[in-house]
């Protein structure tokens, strides 16, 4: 559903598919731990005032953002992405008034709308969300320019990671790859038996034939239901969510939020665990992430600061994320590259798809051909 990106958890307690070895229960429980313990002695040494925050930005807009990557100071780059980066590929984000994923989902005869990501509401009545999938199924849509925007990232080895909301599976389709991507909400790539004794595991192509053959997905071997990875209200996140970002965040040097409201925790925590001299670039449609005023009052930090005088690293660039993340190539020098990188991208998706269109209407005419002829009555 983006943000179906997000397509299925831009936004909400999201969390995902639990691990196959079940000894990995327990390493997400102590990560989560450790997670809660490094938020309070940064909470503590926020209010106490310790700590250093060097301001290393010129200036708080764009172009200051530019100037900083172009020093040679900024090495590592993390993204942090939600389901508002894929909107312009057609995938709806969840909260937009008329248009969300939230505000369309009256056909489907729901108690409520999220329930058609609830863990429990989906073993018993799976026909919902599998009809949506389909309509939002990956391998529908392509990457937009902000998807090359961080995979150019990538190629000119600023990108340490790149967390995502979406379950889309965009970011692949991008290029960027397994190490790159921490897929905070799960995805479609692949998917699971949700039988603990089973857990049997699937492929994208075996959950696209169930969805568009409009089967209720099985178990091969058990016959239970068959649940893309994606997570669900009711579900953990994945524990490489919590593991890696302790090593990720405080090695970063610019984080970059995109598209994303910054509402569903534990992900919207993340801006906070950056080192305080490290800038932070939004680029959405509007503000996201503030701080609490009253938190701030009393000194707890940890949430984005844009416009009061104590602001020395915040930066909200305000347009869509296409619109943004190109304005911000051009003062990198790199427009004409990202231009040509979508370019290039997008007329090999449509190729391809040329070729599966062929190819499905070529095994069509042999089994046409091939059909028996009906016997002449004499």
């Amino acid at each position: 559903m983006s943000d179906t990106s997000e397509l299925i958890k831009e936004e909400e307690e999201v969390i995902a598919p639990e691990p196959e070895d079940q000894s990995d229960d327990s390493s997400g429980d102590e990560a989560a731990g450790d997670t809660e313990m490094d938020f309070l002695r940064n909470l503590f040494s926020s209010s106490l005032g310790l700590g250093s925050a060097d301001k290393v930005l010129d200036e708080l807009t764009l172009e200051g953002v530019a100037e900083y990557i172009k020093s040679g100071k900024c090495e590592n780059i993390i993204c942090m992405v939600g389901a508002g980066i894929s909107t312009s590929a057609g995938i709806p984000d969840f909260r937009s008034p008329g248009t969300g994923l939230y505000a369309n989902l009256q056909k489907y005869k729901l108690p409520y709308p999220e329930a058609i990501f609830q863990i429990d509401y989906f073993k018993k009545h799976p026909e919902p969300f599998f009809a949506l999938a389909k309509e939002l199924y990956p391998g529908q849509f392509k990457p937009t320019l902000c998807h090359y925007f961080i995979k150019l990232l990538k190629d000119k080895g600023y990108l340490r990671r790149c967390y995502t909301q979406n379950i889309d599976t965009l970011e692949r389709v991008a290029g960027l790859e397994g190490d790159d991507l921490i897929e905070a909400h799960g995805t479609f790539y692949t998917s699971h038996c949700v039988s603990f004794s089973c857990r049997q595991e699937y492929d994208l192509d075996w959950m696209r034939d169930k969805i568009f053959s409009e089967d209720i997905p099985r178990c091969d071997k058990c016959k239970s239901l068959v649940k893309p990875d994606i997570v669900f209200f009711g579900e953990s996140l994945p524990v490489r969510f919590f593991t890696s970002m302790k090593m990720d965040f405080p090695r970063c040097d610019l984080l970059l939020i995109m598209g994303t409201s910054l509402q569903v925790q534990p992900f919207a925590g993340l801006v906070g665990r950056v080192s305080k001299s490290c800038p932070r670039l939004l680029i959405n449609m509007e503000k996201a992430g503030q701080a609490d005023p009253l938190f701030g009052l009393v000194g707890f930090g940890g949430g984005m600061d844009f416009d009061t005088d104590k602001a020395y690293r915040d930066v909200a660039h305000i347009s869509t994320c296409d619109d943004g993340c190109l304005a911000f190539a051009e003062l990198l020098g790199w427009k004409a590259e990202l231009e040509e990188l979508v370019k290039r991208e997008h007329a090999k998706i449509d190729s391809l798809a040329e070729q599966e269109k062929a190819g499905e209407s070529a095994r069509a005419a042999a089994e046409g051909s091939a059909a028996p002829e009906p016997e002449k009555e004499e």
